[in-house]
């Protein structure tokens, strides 16, 4: 007779949409393996509020270090403003919890490296969501790529392009380097061209051009990049908060076939579609359909491979050298843009303005001493 999954107590850091949403309708389609023992905000009256929606029986804190201490969570899951994520990150490993954090992990490469260590000294892991690459959609286009079975990816195209307003950067934190570490580069388009990475592999070199073209925010409102793949392929990558029509799609032509997602906020297995070249045996294209099982990307999704992780004792995918890699991208794309010459991956170090923060300290760029 097999045993019952083992429970993880699980704390949540920041009590907002994100949190009471997702967050928690994930750990509840996971209550077999979850168990949510606490709370952490600085504002009593969201924490209250959260509470009244888990369960009263979760502990409430104002205080993460006083969490910590009291509770020793297996999980925490951190859905703050991105200017608090490498602290609490780092915090929570420090105690020997595994964390599971709202993109961006942190601001920089130099922080994501303190991550890295604080992990190394912990034996704990930290990833970051990046919920698109989950569900049976992108599991399946993933496998069919790497496998060879769609022929060689030649050309791609990666498009975030939504609308955000002015009453959605009046928001303190939004459209500033230092609390939200960039613009629709790092906070919305981040979530596609990561999906894009996962599913072609190690990119090589990056051209870029980034603008503010509307909105009165230290960050920009809309940047572009070309880039070149380890593999070869060719793709361009779009990231806007400027477009009336949202829309979220990664196309991917290789040789035998061209693979399409479209969705906004997330996809289901239909929203992929795959189109045979013309010498592909039908036969064969009848293959590339998508899996009968329909597992939406979510935050539900990437928390079961993630228990899955901690069950196996592995490392988490969205973790480490994974996850660097997409924030590695970012800076890249930063760098091509504001110094506008191309930018080859692994270049930016330490020593390189780009390590230390996104704008890298850019006199068009960088905050505002006024702000």
């Amino acid at each position: 007779m097999s045993l019952p999954p083992v429970r993880r107590r699980v704390a949540v850091v920041g009590t907002g949409a994100i949190v009471s949403g997702s967050h928690l309708s994930a750990l509840r389609a996971h209550a077999d393996r979850t168990e949510l023992v606490a709370a952490v905000d600085v504002d009593q009256g969201r924490l209250d509020a959260f509470r009244a929606l888990a369960g009263e029986e979760v502990a409430g804190y104002t205080s993460m270090s006083g969490m910590l201490d009291a509770v020793r969570p297996d999980l925490v899951l951190i859905g703050t403003p991105p200017a608090l994520h490498r602290e609490q990150t780092v915090a929570a490993l420090k105690a020997g919890a595994w964390v599971l954090c709202e993109k961006p992990l942190c601001l920089s490469l130099a922080e994501y490296d303190d991550i890295a260590a604080a992990e190394e000294a912990s034996g704990a892991y930290a990833s970051v969501v990046f919920q698109h690459r989950y569900g049976s959609g992108a599991e399946h286009a993933r496998a069919l790529i790497a496998g060879g079975e769609l022929g060689a990816p030649l050309v791609a195209h990666c498009q975030t392009t939504w609308h955000r307003d002015a009453a959605y950067y009046a928001v303190p934190w939004r459209g500033r380097w230092a609390t939200e570490g960039g613009g629709p580069t790092m906070g919305h388009g981040i979530h596609q061209y990561d999906l894009l990475l996962h599913l072609l592999g190690e990119w090589e070199e990056v051209r870029a051009m980034a603008a503010r073209l509307v909105h009165d925010t230290e960050s920009e409102d809309v940047s572009t990049a070309l880039v070149r793949f380890r593999n070869g392929a060719l793709a361009t990558v779009v990231n806007s908060v400027l477009s009336p029509d949202e829309v979220s799609r990664v196309r991917v032509d290789c040789a035998d076939a061209t693979v399409e997602l479209t969705h906004l906020y997330g996809h289901r297995n239909d929203d992929w579609t795959y189109t045979p070249a013309r010498h592909v045996d039908p036969a064969r294209a009848a293959a590339w359909r998508t899996p009968a099982q329909d597992v939406p990307s979510s935050h539900t999704a990437q928390l079961g491979t993630l228990l899955d992780a901690y069950d196996s004792g592995t490392r988490p995918p969205g973790s480490g050298r994974d996850a660097r890699g997409t924030l590695e991208f970012a800076a890249a794309l930063y760098k091509a843009a504001f110094t506008g010459r191309p930018v080859r991956a692994g270049e930016i170090g330490p020593g390189d303005p780009y390590y230390a923060a996104m704008h890298g300290g850019h006199p068009d760029w960088a905050p505002r001493e006024d702000a």
